[in-house]
């Protein structure tokens, strides 16, 4: 029998890093876990007046639910997150525009005698039944319906070397990689590296474009279900996806060209392993078959995906088949949840 938790933090049980804290939870793998995540401003943005620089205390952004401890997972394990679903919790969204914090803004890192953007709080309706958010210009009565489409900007595990990583900044561990790919239906895996592997999520986002211009998405409170399991043995050097048609590697860096790299080099060493390739032979395939989503532009690191349609693997299998064991375990879930 599938154990199941559901758990749904007070706002003093909300984490601000990945590492550094205790597991509010053990759990052991294969449980199902259902979890209530706050939005990246605590839910204290709730109209167009709520200034995050005047209604949010620094740093106290982009909380996660967490942090939670995996039996059985070790250093040299890969920790295996199954996303079954990821529904809003409210129906309505906010999302703005930060001084200093932006794609296309002057920052700390990138300095600049230009004034800073203006801070500005746009709202959204969250329609579920019709499966559409509404955008609402602020400086006119244009108004136009985007599909829903859920996921979470920040997923991961604790790093190594007893590191505190603040939530917003992804690397290896993950972290707020803001990457659109990471939706229901997708199975997450990290690398672990301390034991439990000390698992949180949050920052959910109705929708988002690729990069995250504006720095920040249609953030959203989520109810969101997961299933966690451990690959003993194997590891996972940065955070890679998998859907039923594809497989993803995650880079985080800046500058740019460097996460780009990271991910590609990444799906390469990755794809010449499963396929049995010269490493090469696989920089050709993955060169010619590959994408590259862009998740975020605007984080203190920036990350880049690289991605490959199954098609072109041969049918090699990730993970010894955890995806679809995984799916399965999902099916069986929902159908009892219903």
């Amino acid at each position: 029998m599938t154990d199941v938790l559901s758990y749904r933090p007070e706002p003093d049980e909300l984490s601000y890093t990945f590492g550094g804290r205790e597991p509010v939870r053990r759990v052991r793998p294969g449980t199902v876990l259902e979890l209530y995540t706050e939005d990246c401003f605590g839910g204290r943005v709730r109209g167009v007046g709520d200034l995050p620089s005047q209604v949010c205390e620094m740093p106290y952004l982009n909380p996660v639910t967490g942090p939670f401890y995996v039996e059985g997972a070790e250093p040299g394990d890969t920790l295996a997150v199954h996303f079954v679903s990821i529904e809003p919790a409210r129906d309505w969204a906010v999302s703005t525009t930060f001084p200093h914090f932006g794609a296309l803004t002057g920052t700390h890192t990138t300095a600049t005698l230009h004034p800073p953007l203006e801070e500005v709080v746009w709202m959204y309706d969250v329609d579920k039944d019709a499966g559409v958010v509404r955008y609402h210009a602020r400086r006119g009565d244009y108004t136009v319906e985007m599909p829903l489409d859920p996921m979470h900007g920040t997923v991961g595990v604790a790093p190594g070397a007893f590191e505190a990583r603040v939530t917003i900044t992804p690397d290896a561990h993950g972290g707020n990689m803001d990457t659109p790919e990471l939706r229901a239906g997708v199975t997450a895996y990290f690398g672990v590296n301390v034991p439990g592997a000390l698992f949180a999520l949050g920052d959910g986002h109705c929708r988002q474009g690729h990069g995250e211009v504006c720095g920040t998405a249609v953030e959203a409170a989520m109810n969101t279900t997961v299933i966690v399991d451990v690959i003993k043995g194997v590891g996972t050097p940065w955070p890679r996806l998998e859907t039923d048609g594809a497989l993803m590697s995650t880079g985080s860096a800046r500058p740019l060209e460097d996460a780009y790299r990271i991910s590609q080099h990444d799906l390469i060493t990755w794809t010449a392993g499963l396929v049995g390739l010269d490493q090469l032979d696989a920089y050709q395939l993955v060169s010619q078959a590959g994408e590259a989503p862009v998740g975020n532009v605007c984080d203190p690191n920036y990350t880049m995906v690289a991605r490959l349609d199954k098609r072109y693997l041969g049918g090699a299998v990730a993970y010894d088949g955890v995806h679809a064991r995984l799916r399965q375990t999902a099916a069986s879930y929902l159908g009892t949840a219903r």
